[in-house]
């Protein structure tokens, strides 16, 4: 355990997962913190879209605060930010380039940035349409913490002027998702919030397969999907599943699906946290393919990687119930290896040491 660490945040969420990958992500990661002793104060935009849906109002593994006005917010925690060990800002936090600007010219001892979009950002940044982040203020940050790693990171400091890119991928609390044994409700699942770009996918991996396998039963749990999707009548859809219920939604699958943006598929080692999520949990997974993702789940031994209709169809079909379980352990023991929030937390806390104590010794 390295000494303990002031640290404050400014995130999208952490009390609402409603539409976002962020309050999960948020949550592990400081309870991690938490748990190897340092102190977070996350400070968190109050939008009225999350107001109705606050699954975590009041966390008990680090100071939580609301604000509305940011810069009566960066007034009253002045102080705090200029002395804290670290400052992160993270992507998405509404009117993020005047808080950028504005943590700056405090000069706190140390300002990163966690990106949880990366690719994302990095489309947006080549568009100009970036809201949260500008592109002169990429080599402001003494860190720039990535949810994708490999080569963006050296794409970050040669084409971007990041000072210093590290990779930060999401990760789970292991003590929320493990195996649970619940009745087995659907054969092949997915967790996500709708997206233009990941509903072909969602189309050619699950509704697809439900179709050609009207005896099977699946089911989409996620928010904002259109009235305009033709759904067949063997998926259930649920509107919004809180965090609260996701191991037992994960554990009720014979299978679970992974779908990721076209973005972080072209740029890989972007693991979303609703892998780390089910792997936790033992739940078998099917994934569309990006580099990376054999690195950290191998094909055929901890996940199973599908192309196309057909892939997913073979792994409902042919795979026995031995294989199925086997591939699910496999994960679980490598997520639990690697990716908990506390591995995670332990991960950051090296990094701003480090970065801190090089800091130091140059002034």
């Amino acid at each position: 355990m390295t000494a303990p660490l002031d640290i404050v945040i400014l995130g999208l969420s952490l009390t609402s997962s409603w539409g976002n990958g962020h309050a999960t992500t948020f949550r592990a990661l400081l309870r991690g913190l938490a748990a190897e002793g340092h102190r977070v104060l996350f400070l968190e935009r109050d939008v009225p879209w999350y107001a109705p849906h606050r699954d975590l109002p009041d966390p008990d593994f680090c100071e939580l605060e609301l604000y509305d006005d940011p810069a009566a917010m960066l007034d009253r925690h002045g102080k705090r930010l200029a002395r804290a060990d670290a400052v992160i800002v993270g992507s998405y936090v509404p009117d993020g380039i005047s808080i950028i600007d504005a943590l700056h010219g405090l000069n706190p001892r140390l300002l990163c940035f966690y990106d949880i979009d990366t690719p994302v950002t990095l489309d947006r940044l080549d568009k100009g349409d970036a809201e949260y982040i500008a592109a002169r203020q990429v080599p402001l940050f003494d860190i720039y913490f990535s949810f994708a790693g490999g080569a963006v990171l050296e794409h970050l400091e040669q084409e971007r002027g990041a000072r210093r890119a590290e990779a930060l991928y999401c990760s789970v609390d292991a003590d929320r998702y493990e195996p649970e044994d619940v009745p087995q409700r659907w054969d092949l699942g997915y967790l996500g919030t709708y997206s233009p770009d990941r509903q072909p996918t969602l189309e050619a991996l699950l509704l697809e397969p439900a179709r050609q396998l009207p005896d099977r039963r699946f089911v989409v749990a996620g928010p904002q999907y259109p009235d305009s999707i033709d759904w067949p009548q063997n998926v259930e859809r649920i509107e919004h599943l809180p965090p609260a219920r996701h191991a037992e939604f994960y554990n009720a699958q014979g299978f679970t699906l992974n779908v990721t943006r076209d973005a972080m598929r072209r740029m890989g080692w972007s693991p979303s946290v609703r892998l780390f999520e089910a792997g936790a949990c033992a739940t078998p997974i099917i994934s569309d393919t990006w580099p990376g993702l054999e690195e950290l789940l191998p094909d055929g031994e901890a996940i199973v990687i599908a192309q196309d209709t057909n892939d997913v169809v073979a792994a409902l079909t042919e795979l026995d119930d031995p294989t199925r379980r086997s591939l699910g352990d496999t994960a679980r023991r490598r997520v639990l290896a690697n990716h908990t929030g506390q591995a995670r937390a332990r991960e950051l806390a090296a990094v701003l040491h480090g970065v801190g104590a090089d800091r130091l010794q140059r002034t």
